[in-house]
């Protein structure tokens, strides 16, 4: 459906439109909780860009979006969920307030954080989401939705690479 969108038209170049654009569309056409917490995300994330989208303003969106997740979704770290991805890649994107801080950098470390804690969670006990209804010996694999948040920042790297 993204791809679909980009393909239509310009998406807006305001980083707040776009996020509220993203959020619009995912809650849409994408179904189940997930969709819902990332359209909280990205309305959430919106919020801060308004007046500002310098590097530290960024950082500050990803807190937004992660409180509005934790706040709605009742997940927190740690509890087997894509906001283990999420909160370890905000801990790496604070290094965006630093003064002369760089993007790249900082977004490759925030990716490598994110995909680790993706890949901690095949060990964790499931506190929240689909995985908490289930057998934890039956939970062999990584969390998918943490798993996703990874390759979804992973791309936005690669892109801006």
């Amino acid at each position: 459906a993204i791809q679909e969108w980009v393909r239509a038209g310009p998406p807006p170049a305001a980083p707040a439109q776009l996020l509220s654009a993203l959020a619009d569309l995912l809650l849409e056409q994408m179904g189940g909780s997930s969709g819902v917490l990332y359209g909280l995300f990205l309305t959430a994330a919106a919020q801060p860009l308004l007046n500002h989208d310098d590097l530290p303003t960024w950082a500050d969106a990803m807190d937004a979006g992660i409180e509005a997740m934790q706040r709605y979704g009742g997940a927190a770290p740690g509890d087997r969920t894509m906001l283990d991805s999420l909160c370890a890649a905000a801990q790496a994107l604070h290094g965006l307030r630093s003064p002369g801080a760089t993007l790249l950098p900082v977004l490759a470390t925030a990716v490598e954080s994110a995909e680790a804690a993706a890949e901690a969670t095949r060990t964790m006990e499931a506190g929240a989401g689909r995985a908490s209804y289930i057998s934890s010996a039956q939970l062999l694999q990584p969390d998918p939705g943490a798993v996703a948040v990874a390759a979804m920042l992973r791309a936005v790297l690669d892109g801006l690479r």
